[in-house]
């Protein structure tokens, strides 16, 4: 076991170095892996166990009789990375362009049988042409059974999906049921309908990239959550990634050995500018507490006003939500709704204690927001965060203002501890708009209307835009000091480390969606 964390902590600290993704394209610079070349670079060496290499397809119509290939077009089977047993499945393109037939199916559903029998997580490396057409109604019925096989896994074990090629149709839909999805840059794309079709019902002229390619959807759409720039870097994110993981949803994250010491930041203390106007990057704030060089930013480049990621904070996995002041000041608006509740449903899943870091003014107001349905997917982070049972810690840094204090994480949704900086203002409103509306007919009495207005302005401040009466009420558990949030936050992990709720019996919640 000390063997396998040893190992563990040497892949964790080499994916992390700066320029390692240069250096491992150096290493391989072929830009697209064969599949059997994508498992065993995935696996540890010598570990793949390979499932059904003798199945072959079971069509004689169209000449397919005499067209028969062990394996029919997917690989499957089992092995480790870093020690821990994963299934794994990787289509091959080589052989009828990857297309998805009856007994293709059966074997991807057999390792997924088996991965959930025994808890393991499910790995799909998809590089296909979509359902064989030659076979008709039975390769539908085929990734039917995958679909459902996904949905009975959800929340069991841990799935993931690498978009190695093409993946269009009804085939997205499987990556897009299991927890995270990668792709690969320039040569993988996922769409429901083509370009071609595209054209002929809407006469839009679009290329599969534009439509469909890994920057579209990581960007605009937010269906992948990491983009690479060759196979080798994608296969090395799902290492990565898997390392913050439990087994399934019976267990917990491996927790990495860890002695307290001087855990004291002094960076902190200068990070929050002194206007509340002014943005800083929450990033520095992450870096500045969470365990060296161990932040695995989950859905970076979609709706980055709010920042959520995988991370270590003493040895322990822990996924990490923040609001980002660098963009539009860290409101909350639909897409980033979305990222974090969905962000935190898997955290929740599967046992992996959340930090919320707090900076936010409010929900973005406007038409367009409120016309794409703000109020339906705001509740669905409040949803998420008030479902969640895992241990559950905030830290508000500077503003906690209107609804976005209730829903980010707030001690009235069951938060276990609730930390303040001594810079966080938590009130209805900033303190100008609300003296604008509190002190309206005392302001437009007076006989300098801008003096009166920074008067009150400054009355209301002094009152509630300080985490001084949240404290008070027990809404905040204590107001710390930036350098000594680290050190706060490995205890109360700690000391929540067994936590365990009792949940309503019912057979599932009403989430909106």
């Amino acid at each position: 076991m000390s063997q396998n964390l040893d190992k563990l902590k040497e892949k964790i600290a080499e994916a992390h170095k700066g320029g390692g993704e240069k250096r491992i394209a150096k290493q391989h610079e072929k830009k697209k892996l064969t599949a059997r070349e994508r498992v065993e670079y995935l696996l540890d060496e010598n570990s793949f166990e390979e499932m059904g290499v003798l199945v072959t397809h079971r069509t004689t119509d169209f000449g397919m009789d005499k067209q028969k290939f062990y394996g029919d077009g997917v690989i499957t089977g089992y092995g480790t990375i870093h020690g821990r047993l994963v299934y794994v499945f990787a289509q091959d393109f080589t052989v009828f362009g990857g297309s998805l037939s009856e007994t293709h199916a059966e074997k991807i559903c057999k390792v997924m049988d088996m991965a959930v029998k025994v808890g393991a997580p499910m790995i799909g490396l998809n590089d296909s042409g979509g359902a064989r057409i030659q076979e008709g109604v039975k390769s539908l019925g085929g990734y039917a059974d995958i679909f459902h096989r996904n949905v009975k896994a959800s929340g069991v074990i841990p799935q993931i999906s690498a978009i190695m090629g093409p993946c269009a149709g009804g085939a997205v839909y499987s990556p897009a049921m299991t927890d995270f999805t990668l792709m690969v840059e320039d040569t993988s794309y996922m769409f429901v309908t083509g370009p071609n079709v595209v054209k002929t019902v809407t006469n839009e002229n679009v290329t599969s990239e534009e439509l469909g390619g890994a920057s579209t959807h990581s960007t605009k759409s937010g269906v992948t959550h990491f983009t690479a720039s060759n196979d080798i870097i994608c296969l090395e994110n799902i290492k990565q990634l898997i390392s913050y993981m439990p087994q399934n949803n019976q267990t917990a994250p491996e927790k990495l050995p860890f002695e307290l010491g001087d855990e004291h930041r002094e960076v902190l203390e200068s990070i929050v500018p002194d206007s509340s106007n002014k943005p800083y990057d929450m990033h520095e704030v992450i870096k500045g507490i969470i365990d060296d060089d161990t932040f695995f930013e989950v859905h970076k480049d979609y709706a980055d006003n709010i920042i959520v990621g995988f991370s270590r904070i003493g040895g322990r996995s822990v996924g990490v939500i923040a609001n980002q002041p660098m963009s539009l000041a860290g409101v909350l608006d639909v897409d980033s709704s979305k990222k974090a509740a969905r962000f935190t449903r898997f955290c929740d899943c599967f046992n992996i204690p959340l930090l919320v870091l707090v900076d936010v003014p409010g929900f973005l107001p406007g038409t367009d927001q409120e016309w794409n349905g703000i109020i339906l997917h705001g509740a669905k982070l409040l949803y998420a965060l008030s479902e969640a049972t895992v241990p559950k810690v905030t830290v508000i840094t500077r503003k906690a203002y209107g609804g976005a204090y209730d829903v980010m994480n707030s001690k009235h949704i069951g938060a276990d501890f609730n930390f303040a900086w001594p810079t966080a203002e938590i009130a209805v409103m900033g303190a100008k708009g609300a003296s604008e509306i509190i002190f309206r007919k005392e302001i437009a009495a007076s006989e300098d209307p801008e003096k009166k207005l920074a008067e009150k302005e400054a009355e209301y401040a002094e009152k509630f835009a300080t985490p001084f009466e949240a404290a008070q009420r027990g809404f905040i558990d204590e107001v710390i000091m930036p350098k000594d949030t680290r050190r706060k936050l490995i205890k109360a992990f700690s000391a929540l480390e067994n936590k365990h709720v009792l949940r309503p019996n019912r057979k599932h919640g009403n989430i909106p969606l």
